[in-house]
């Protein structure tokens, strides 16, 4: 089995503080910068399952990288550099109480939703007769609200953000229209390398009364891919999508039983199971950017890690 950096624990120059998330570790340093180390961990259904991915981390931040460099001229962020092939540098920003999922097609939550019977996603109507993975009318923006660790994120209307002042009516307005031209752009360049991106999730802050984007963007965490080819028969057919996501991993967990649900065991992931799961990975990777993926050394990833940023600090 490969190595895979599953916790990082590193004491930086100016470092504050560390947050340990489901799968980022994220550094203060002087109050001022972002230090944010993407581990190999990998949840699903808000649980951390117990086997790393090898290289998912370094697939993961060199995603977010590019999307974040594609998209700076729609609205800024807080990247300043990949010192790291896991790690992004940036900005600290004030994060908005409040995710932005952008959907242009009726799958996952928002399907198992309307199953059920339901005819709005976060306030907004959906027509009547829609199959499962069809493409919607137009995107739309189904916000949900940032859970605290082990609740789940729950769905939130536009008015219901506004009355409850968890954003500014002005700040929201704005917020929506970057989502959506930055899913605009990513669509884009998903079309070009034959992916369709089908729903996505940004996140906002704000610095120096600036609004900005914050954490990764369109990695097969924060974003589902169909297949363009062969997407418009297996509609028809009724049948799956071929996918770029982590819905293959909740899909695996769901058939065995697995849901997040109090008292339920989280399955075995065997040795050839996680390297399936590593390289779908990898195949999102050169799919969305066009690029061979590189393999980075693993054989010592805390070293490695802790010797490129601590040289990437002493120039800041």
């Amino acid at each position: 089995m490969q190595h895979t950096i599953l916790r990082s624990d590193f004491n930086f120059p100016g470092q504050k503080s560390v947050y340990h998330g489901k799968v980022r570790d994220v550094y203060n340093i002087d109050d001022k910068y972002l230090l944010m180390v993407v581990t190999d961990r990998i949840s699903a259904f808000d649980v951390v399952l117990p086997r790393g991915i090898p290289f998912k981390g370094q697939v993961l931040n060199q995603i977010a990288a590019k999307f974040l460099d594609a998209t700076k001229d729609i609205v800024p962020n807080w990247k300043i550099a990949t010192p790291d092939p896991s790690v992004t540098i940036g900005y600290i920003c004030k994060p908005y109480p409040v995710e932005m999922i952008v959907r242009a097609y009726l799958t996952g939550s928002s399907w198992r939703t309307y199953k059920a019977g339901a005819r709005k996603v976060c306030g907004i109507p959906i027509p009547d007769g829609m199959k499962e993975h069809q493409r919607l009318p137009e995107p739309i923006i189904t916000p949900t609200t940032k859970a605290e660790h082990g609740h789940h994120d729950e769905d939130i209307t536009r008015d219901e953000i506004i009355t409850r002042g968890l954003i500014p009516e002005g700040e929201y307005n704005l917020i929506e229209k970057y989502a959506m031209e930055v899913f605009l752009k990513g669509a884009e360049i998903a079309r070009e390398r034959g992916l369709i991106l089908v729903d996505s999730k940004y996140e906002f802050g704000k610095k120096d009364g600036d609004i900005y984007l914050i954490d990764e963007i369109t990695t097969p965490d924060s974003s589902r891919y169909f297949y363009a080819d062969g997407y418009q028969e297996r509609f028809e057919k009724g049948l799956p999508q071929k996918q770029l996501s982590k819905e293959f991993v909740r899909e695996w967990l769901m058939a065995n039983g697995f849901q997040g649900q109090k008292g339920q065991k989280v399955p075995e992931m065997t040795d050839q199971l996680v390297n399936e799961i590593s390289e779908r990975y990898i195949e999102l990777y050169e799919n969305i950017t066009g690029d061979k993926f590189v393999k980075t050394d693993i054989s010592d990833i805390a070293g490695r890690i802790e010797a490129n940023c601590r040289s990437y600090l002493a120039t800041l």
